[in-house]
């Protein structure tokens, strides 16, 4: 790995990053190795990130946050669009002083990830997308109604964990509707030429098998969509598919996750 001077920081930092209307709980473990960023699912937080920054180690300069009302300190917002998640990225980097990172979505995380780096080919050194940002048109109006149950059933007994930080402290029709945005922007028509644009290394972890919600093969035709972008755009790649499922493949499948860091680092170059 090259240095990153310009951006360097020498000690771990831990607090808050302000950004529009409420702040977002961040860490960044400093130091000269490449920063990579960290982008988290829809509800998930920054320790999910763990088991991938263990294996990576202290060579790399780490930034993880929690978006806005995830986890126990991240503020409350009146805007939790995909946008804002997407403005989050630059408040966090110029917050910590970051020109250029390679950034790591997982999930949500990956659409987030995908968008940034296509919007950033200045600024974004590669991109390892796990699990998400394939394009496909899983959502129709059955598909909406069946979104805005299964989060309306589940709202009664996630409320009293809100504090705890495992549930986001969001409404259960803010957090439907966030899922239904996500279905807007995977749709192949909004997220093809999104990926199509991306310019820098690129590399994709997939899960196998269903995940929490989904039905029969869902997960598996959405996740072959991929072979189209990669023909496309010859600077995205699979590195690697395993055997975990959407749910666990941050825990089960840590070291396919990081050795897709390193990859995407190594096609980077000098530019990293």
């Amino acid at each position: 790995m090259t240095k990153n001077s310009l951006s360097a920081t020498d000690a771990t930092w831990t607090g808050m990053v302000p950004v529009d209307d409420t702040a977002l709980a961040a860490t960044d473990t400093g130091g000269s190795g490449i920063p990579v960023v960290y982008l988290n699912g829809q509800f998930a937080t920054q320790g999910y990130w763990r088991r991938v920054i263990g294996e990576l180690g202290p060579g790399w300069r780490h930034i993880t946050y929690d978006e806005r009302a995830r986890g126990r300190k991240s503020l409350l917002s009146a805007d939790y669009s995909f946008e804002a998640a997407v403005r989050d990225v630059d408040a966090v980097l110029a917050a910590r002083n970051v020109e250029r990172a390679l950034v790591v979505g997982w999930s949500y995380g990956a659409f987030v990830a995908a968008h940034w780096a296509s919007r950033n080919p200045d600024r974004a050194l590669g991109a390892v997308l796990v699990e998400g940002a394939q394009p496909y048109d899983w959502l129709d109006e059955a598909m909406e109604q069946r979104i805005r149950k299964l989060f309306k059933r589940i709202g009664w007994f996630t409320r009293p964990l809100r504090p705890t930080g495992l549930v986001p402290r969001m409404s259960a029709a803010q957090q439907a509707e966030s899922n239904i945005e996500l279905g807007r922007i995977a749709r192949e028509s909004a997220l093809g030429p999104v990926l199509d644009r991306i310019s820098v290394p690129t590399r994709y972890v997939v899960a196998s098998g269903a995940s929490l919600g989904s039905r029969g093969d869902e997960q598996e035709r959405i996740r072959a969509s991929l072979d189209r972008v990669t023909a496309r755009n010859p600077n995205i790649m699979i590195s690697a598919k395993v055997a975990s499922n959407h749910d666990k493949i941050l825990m089960k499948d840590f070291l396919a996750v990081a050795d897709a860091v390193r990859q995407v680092a190594a096609a980077a170059g000098p530019a990293a």
